[in-house]
């Protein structure tokens, strides 16, 4: 089994102190899988799942400061960070990856976390195995939002044959240092408040995910997918599938998210049968990595 040493330490932010890492065959493809360190094997399971682009490390601090609360994992999904694509990298297809992976790994119900499309992607699998869902965590989750914007155009434009890879192309050959500065600005609410170490990881994995022969596919199935269910008719729409969700949610918004409109948030706490809220005003489309103490404090309270 391959496995990769962990980087940590008292001198090193949480941020980017990686989990041990190892494979995990699930759905035809080798998964990788990091696990939170230091979590006693007593301790209830936790899955946290990436959002589009996104990987396993964007969970790292959180996944640490809840080690004495539940045993974490968090796997690279199929497409991103270090996992190549098997398949098409939709919503659906993340589900079902996940659930071959929860039964595989986990010994009972998990508390799930999902941010961004992977939040989308948590809702759905809470709703289709409820059996296998104790709690559910929503960190700007991709739920359909009824204003049309920026974000949506540019999700609509990758989504359109032909035309997403001209875009996708286009953008890669922009500076490195722009892209950077781009996708700061996009993920985070206040970029210039990150500590210099957690800025240069997201760097890092940046200049690694240019590498990836599967990235651009990735990017656009998951455009498409969640393209699809914005579209979707009411009674097959992600908030339909949201009112069958059973287990307590909570959900976490950033007032200066770019990419997911907060706004939302009260329609999102009516949708579900039990939810709470947590708004962070300064925070961006991630609270999980620029917030992760209020993250922490949010869950704890969900689970007592």
């Amino acid at each position: 089994m391959e496995r990769y040493a962990a980087v940590t330490g008292d001198s090193v932010p949480l941020g980017v102190q990686e989990w041990p890492a190892r494979r995990v065959p699930v759905a035809g493809v080798d998964l990788l899988v990091r696990d939170v360190p230091g979590a006693a094997p007593d301790l209830p399971p936790a899955l946290f799942v990436h959002g589009l682009g996104g990987s396993s490390l964007n969970w790292t601090a959180l996944g640490l400061l809840l080690n004495d609360t539940v045993r974490g994992m968090a796997p690279d999904l199929p497409g991103f960070g270090r996992t190549p694509l098997a398949g098409v990298a939709g919503i659906r297809e993340q589900v079902d990856v996940l659930v071959e992976l929860i039964e595989r790994e986990a010994d009972r119900p998990v508390h799930l976390f999902g941010n961004s499309m992977g939040g989308a992607t948590s809702v759905a699998l809470a709703a289709r195995r409820p059996d296998l869902v104790t709690s559910l965590t929503l960190v700007s989750p991709a739920l359909p939002h009824p204003r049309a914007s920026a974000t949506a155009l540019w999700f609509a434009a990758v989504a359109t044959p032909r035309l997403g890879q001209v875009v996708l192309e286009r953008s890669r050959r922009l500076p490195f240092e722009r892209r950077l500065k781009v996708g700061l600005a996009m993920v985070f609410g206040d970029p210039r408040s990150l500590p210099a170490e957690v800025k240069a990881a997201y760097e890092a994995e940046l200049r690694r995910r240019d590498s990836d022969p599967w990235g651009m596919q990735a990017t656009v199935d998951g455009a498409r997918s969640i393209l699809r269910s914005s579209l979707a008719p009411p009674r097959k729409s992600l908030w339909a599938v949201a009112a069958r969700v059973e287990c307590p949610v909570l959900l976490i918004y950033g007032g200066r998210d770019r990419l997911v409109d907060a706004r939302i948030r009260t329609k999102a706490q009516h949708s579900f049968r039990d939810a709470r809220l947590l708004y962070i005003p300064q925070s961006g489309h991630v609270a999980q990595m620029e917030h992760p103490e209020q993250v922490e404090r949010a869950f704890r309270q969900l689970i007592s």
